[in-house]
C-alpha cells in the first residue's frame, strides 16, 4: 500500500515538475495501417521488437491533431499513449488521462525529435508522432544489449538484443558543487562533491529493489553502473539536471527497468547538457 503511494505521489510531483520547469530515439519498424478515426489507435502487439535505426513509414498513421495539455483526458490522450508505447516510450496505463507518466514520455519523445519538450501536444509534436526519428545511436559498433546516456538530450535508450526496448526522458548531474550534511551510519557527517554524471563506458553492478537510502537521500529501485552513480527512480525528474550525479528516471520506468537491464550490460553516457 504504502509503495502504491508512493508512486501515485511520483507522478503528481512529476506533474507538478512541469509548471516548474516548462520552457527550461524513436526507433519502431512499425507495419501499421491508416486510422480509420481519432479514437482507433494503430498499433502493433506489445512487446514487438523494434530494429535500432529503423524508421516508421510515413504516413503510416494519422493523429487526432488534437491539442493537449497536462489533464486532458479521451480518445485524443489515448492514442498518444497507444502510439507512445508503441514506439517504445512508456506512457504508463493507456487510459485516456494525461498524467505524469505520460508527461515525461511526450518530454522524451519530443526530445529525441528535436521539439522543444512541453507539456503542451501540438501540431508538431501530432506530426513527429506519424512520422517520428529514430534515436541517435550513440555507440555504433555497442553490444547488442546495452544502455545510453544522452546527456546533451536527457535521453536514456535501452537496447536488448541489437532493438530498441525503451526511451526514457532522464535528469542526470547538475555540475553544482554542493557540501550536505547527512546522518550517515548512525553519525551526522558532510558529504561534497560536483554533482556531475561522467562520461565514459561502464556496466551494471550492483541494485536494489524498492527504496534505498543513500547518504544523499531516497533511491527507487537503484542499478548502479559507475560507483556509487545508478539508474534509479525518484519523484521529481525535471526537463534539467538536477541530480548529485545519479540518472534520475519516471517512477514507471524506473518500476520496469529492473526486470529489462541485468548486471554486467554496458551503459555508455556520452555528451553534455547546454544549459
Amino acid at each position: 500500500m504504502w509503495a502504491r503511494r508512493q508512486l501515485g505521489l511520483a507522478a503528481l510531483m512529476t506533474a507538478g515538475t512541469v509548471i516548474l520547469s516548462a520552457g527550461g530515439p524513436a526507433a519502431a519498424a512499425v507495419d501499421v495501417r491508416p486510422v480509420a478515426g481519432a479514437t482507433q489507435v494503430a498499433s502493433v502487439k506489445a512487446g514487438t521488437p523494434v530494429k535500432a535505426g529503423a524508421a516508421v513509414m510515413a504516413g503510416a498513421v494519422t493523429a487526432p491533431d488534437k491539442p493537449l495539455k497536462l489533464g486532458s483526458k479521451g480518445s485524443a490522450v489515448k492514442w498518444l499513449q497507444q502510439r507512445l508505447k508503441d514506439l517504445r516510450y512508456l506512457p504508463g496505463r493507456v487510459d485516456g488521462r494525461y498524467g505524469g507518466s505520460t508527461l515525461a514520455a511526450v518530454w522524451a519523445f519530443q526530445k529525441v525529435n528535436g521539439i522543444k519538450p512541453s507539456s503542451t501536444v501540438g501540431k508538431r509534436t501530432w506530426a513527429a508522432l506519424e512520422s517520428p526519428k529514430s534515436p541517435k545511436i550513440l555507440v555504433p559498433g555497442g553490444k547488442p544489449t546495452r544502455a545510453e546516456v544522452n546527456l546533451a538530450k536527457q535521453v536514456m535508450v535501452l537496447y536488448v538484443d541489437g532493438q530498441v526496448k525503451l526511451i526514457t526522458h532522464i535528469s542526470s548531474g547538475s555540475g553544482v558543487p554542493y557540501c550536505e550534511t547527512a546522518v550517515w551510519q548512525g553519525k551526522s557527517q558532510r558529504f561534497c562533491g560536483s554533482a556531475t554524471t561522467p562520461t565514459g563506458d561502464f556496466k551494471t553492478t550492483w541494485r536494489a529493489s524498492g527504496w534505498h537510502r543513500s547518504y544523499l537521500g531516497q533511491l527507487y529501485n537503484p542499478i548502479f553502473f559507475n560507483g556509487g552513480i545508478a539508474f534509479h527512480g525518484a519523484l521529481s525528474v525535471p526537463l534539467y539536471p538536477a541530480s548529485h550525479g545519479c540518472v534520475r528516471l519516471p517512477m514507471n520506468v524506473a518500476g520496469v527497468l529492473p526486470g529489462l537491464l541485468g548486471k554486467g550490460v554496458p551503459v555508455h553516457v556520452r555528451g553534455r547538457f547546454q544549459r
